[in-house]
């Protein structure tokens, strides 16, 4: 699975990837010396994981939420990038009221089964069996939801709970299987 655009966060990833030959070699000193630590890297690494998933977190609890309310629907829709997460349907913006709600039905691409089980999938697969990943992951979903809260106004529809309950559980399953304990953060 593909997590975000291709386009890192990561200073060092950044730096990384268009280094030439002495920029490079430098790098590599600071990495030998202690300049850039192995932990420094790692945690890094992490936090552009969690932003990554914090953003498609958001995108999909934004994208779940729009049906209800039309009027904040055009506002919304058009901050969200449905291809990044995977939906390729009709324009929601042209759906008709029925074709919306079952769109987030129990059996629709936003309803709480897929997209949990979107949002759940995102983080194990990027997450495997590190811990530490999984539980940034945990952490970006829980940033992401603030986020589609803050850009709905205030609280989500029922659904949107739901859905991150459901997700959450999967992967504290997932961290729970591995010897991890998960610290609830969502207080």
């Amino acid at each position: 699975m593909q997590i975000g655009s291709g386009i890192s966060l990561n200073p060092y990833a950044q730096s990384g990837m268009s280094l030439n030959e002495k920029e490079s070699e430098e790098f590599k000193n600071k990495i030998k010396s202690g300049e850039i630590s192995g932990k420094t890297l790692s945690q890094a690494y992490l936090v552009e994981y969690s932003l990554q998933v914090e953003s498609y977190s958001s995108n999909n609890l934004q994208a779940q939420s729009a049906p209800f309310d039309i009027a904040k629907v055009k506002d919304i829709l058009n901050s969200i990038d449905f291809q990044s997460i995977g939906y390729t349907g009709k324009p929601i913006a042209d759906m008709t009221p029925e074709e919306a709600k079952a769109l987030v039905s129990e059996d629709g691409y936003f309803g709480v089964s897929q997209t949990s089980t979107r949002l759940s999938d995102f983080v194990l697969s990027g997450g495997g069996d590190d811990i530490e990943k999984l539980k940034a992951g945990r952490e970006g979903i829980i940033q992401g939801f603030n986020e589609a809260e803050k850009l709905w106004g205030g609280k989500l529809p029922d659904i949107s709970y739901e859905t991150l309950d459901k997700a959450l559980a999967a992967i504290d399953e997932k961290i729970t299987s591995l010897g991890g304990q998960v610290l609830d953060t969502t207080a």
